[in-house]
């Protein structure tokens, strides 16, 4: 399960509570309107990544020939998993906003109170288990495991070398989750968690593009940080570029025409972006060429869903 990939938790006020187990007086809000408080709780989620994963791992659900009634379960399993991971992650780095002067971050801003936001998160958490084991004990094992290596990320991982390895867990295990839940349970082959890897390693260097420098002022130390802006740029499309690959050529059957032009256009992005990148331009390019790259990739692989059930 993807986790999210921002501000990063530390002690004392940094992770959201002073020296004697306290909320920070910054975390403190006054009374709220129910409706307002709801609408902080939502923001408080990470929305566009939550709404963009459920959307993506349903499809794939679809595609891979689950019924109205397991896409329903995988959107209800996904969707929790993702609440958790986004509400886990702005409570733990609600010390940091707040000291940031983060106002677009609704803890911070005190639009909803950091133990509501705590509360929540567990109870998706408590939600997505039966959720996800609902679609069969080894799929909602998948799952789970992948929603464990989002919490890992946001509690410590995150200031790691080893930075990328819950994105590459977790996105790599969606789709055996999808696999494992169809009929006869099949386990997923090969080429299908190869790129759900690295379109999760590509994801973690594409999301924390934009924050690197902030991220080295506040002393994260992720891998994308570690090897500096430019380096970072320059990576970004290597493994998406890869997970286009492994989509193309790893499931049974020709790459044809649409695999072909994928990999035509994936490719030059990567090459045109390494350019800018290692000159030091900072050019938004290497960014939107990654987006457009990742893009491509979950195309390609809600293309080929019907292959994750394939038992040649």
């Amino acid at each position: 399960m993807p986790p999210y990939d921002r501000a990063v938790p530390g002690a004392g006020v940094e992770a959201g509570v002073d020296a004697g187990g306290a909320v920070p007086p910054a975390l403190v809000a006054p009374a709220r309107r129910p409706a307002a408080a709801v609408a902080g709780l939502l923001r408080a989620c990470h929305p566009p990544a939550v709404v963009a994963v459920t959307a993506l791992i349903t499809a794939l659900a679809a595609a891979s020939g689950r019924g109205p009634g397991g896409c329903v379960l995988v959107a209800a399993a996904v969707l929790t998993g993702q609440l958790s991971v986004g509400w886990c992650n702005d409570r733990v780095d609600a010390g940091r906003d707040a000291a940031a002067g983060r106002r677009d971050k609704p803890l911070a801003n005190g639009a909803v109170g950091a133990r509501t936001v705590a509360l929540a998160s567990v109870a998706a958490l408590a939600l997505c288990v039966p959720l996800s084991l609902a679609s069969g004990a080894a799929a909602g094992a998948a799952h789970l495991v992948g929603v464990a290596a989002a919490w890992a990320y946001n509690l410590g991982l995150k200031r790691t070398v080893l930075s990328w390895l819950p994105y590459a867990v977790g996105f790599g295990l969606l789709p055996a989750f999808v696999a494992l839940g169809c009929a006869g349970r099949p386990w997923p082959p090969v080429w299908a968690v190869a790129a759900g890897a690295l379109l999760g390693v590509g994801a973690h260097v594409t999301n924390v593009l934009p924050d690197i420098d902030a991220d080295l002022a506040a002393g994260v130390r992720g891998l994308p940080q570690r090897l500096g802006r430019r380096r970072a740029r320059a990576l970004a499309p290597v493994p998406l570029f890869a997970a286009c690959a492994v989509l193309v050529f790893g499931p049974p059957g020709q790459a044809g025409a649409m695999g072909w032009a994928a990999l035509a256009v994936t490719g030059a992005l990567a090459v045109l972006t390494a350019v800018p990148a290692a000159a030091g331009s900072r050019s938004r390019l290497p960014f939107l060429a990654a987006l457009v790259t990742a893009g491509t990739a979950v195309a390609l692989l809600i293309a080929h869903g019907d292959s994750l059930v394939s038992r040649r």
